[in-house]
């Protein structure tokens, strides 16, 4: 392909790029203006920055109001999740490809039946069993009593409102109990893509079965996981609404008591679907490069 044919088709693209894009405002336009002339529907927009930054009168400044503090609650569900999730997720994944069949039953059995069920279903299962039974057992209504004004104050930042820390670590647990299935068969699929004869390569060099996976697999492994992994924790995010139906104060749920409140609904679920997409474009648009970077290293 010459230069100037490779210009022109790339003209081509960024041509119909232009269309799709100036479709797709159309299209929003049409719809917004749908709403006015047939619903009769006056849009206000004027009370959103209120429900996003307060005036504090005490402290003589701007303070995170109630969609900002559901934003924030979100991220932090959604990282601590992504954390826990991986962990579990590795550990479930190396199982899956043991050569012993108990911890491959074990890892077969914990995937199939959290992606086989619904996921309202599994988060209220999950949920009562989890806040009735493991967290009582972690003392975690104890911390917000005995833990020093200096360690209280990180858990804040961390975790959130101290009355709450029961609510968002069984959300939290949940969540990753839930995402962990998936990244489970991620983890699985990166491991047995690594080629079979540079397993029997280590073990011929007299390197035990742990040591293959520690040196040889997983390194190679992880470098191919990563961008699904990536993926997945932008699933997680918009995952992250259902806790809502448990009363996890994160955005949706917020969001649901604002438009409850202030009767205005289309302006309230547009704004959040706006964050959403925002936060998942971004966090997509940095995942690609870092994609990108990951295979440059790889050849």
């Amino acid at each position: 392909m010459t230069a100037k044919s490779f210009r022109k088709r790339l003209r081509l693209k960024h041509a119909v790029d232009a269309v799709v894009i100036v479709g797709a405002i159309a299209l929003i336009a049409y719809l917004i203006r749908q709403v006015e002339t047939v619903m009769v529907y006056k849009w206000h927009w004027s009370f959103l920055p209120e429900y996003i930054l307060r005036w504090d009168e005490e402290q003589q400044a701007y303070a995170p109001n109630l969609l900002l503090k559901g934003l924030a609650m979100t991220f932090r569900l959604a990282v601590w999740s992504m954390v826990l999730a991986s962990l579990l997720g590795i550990v479930m994944g190396i199982m899956r490809t043991s050569r012993r069949l108990f911890p491959r039953m074990i890892s077969r059995l914990f995937v199939e039946t959290v992606r086989n069920m619904p996921p309202v279903v599994f988060i209220f299962i999950f949920y009562f069993f989890i806040s009735s039974q493991l967290v009582p057992l972690l003392g975690i209504d104890e911390i917000s009593t005995k833990a020093s004004p200096e360690v209280l104050d990180i858990l804040v930042v961390l975790l959130g409102p101290p009355e709450l820390f029961s609510n968002i670590i069984s959300g939290i647990i949940c969540l990753a109990i839930f995402e962990a299935a998936y990244i489970t068969e991620i983890v699985r699929a990166g491991i047995q893509s690594i080629g079979k004869g540079q397993v029997e390569a280590g073990e011929a060099v007299g390197l035990t079965r742990y040591q293959v996976m520690r040196w040889v697999v997983l390194p190679q492994a992880i470098q191919r996981v990563i961008p699904p992994l990536a993926g997945q924790f932008i699933t997680l995010i918009k995952d992250s609404s259902i806790v809502s139906l448990i009363s996890i104060q994160e955005l949706t749920f917020l969001a649901q008591e604002v438009a409850y409140s202030t009767q205005y609904v289309f302006e309230i679920w547009l704004f959040v679907a706006a964050v959403y997409f925002c936060i998942c474009y971004s966090l997509a648009f940095i995942f690609g490069r870092l994609e990108r970077k990951l295979s440059v290293f790889r050849t």
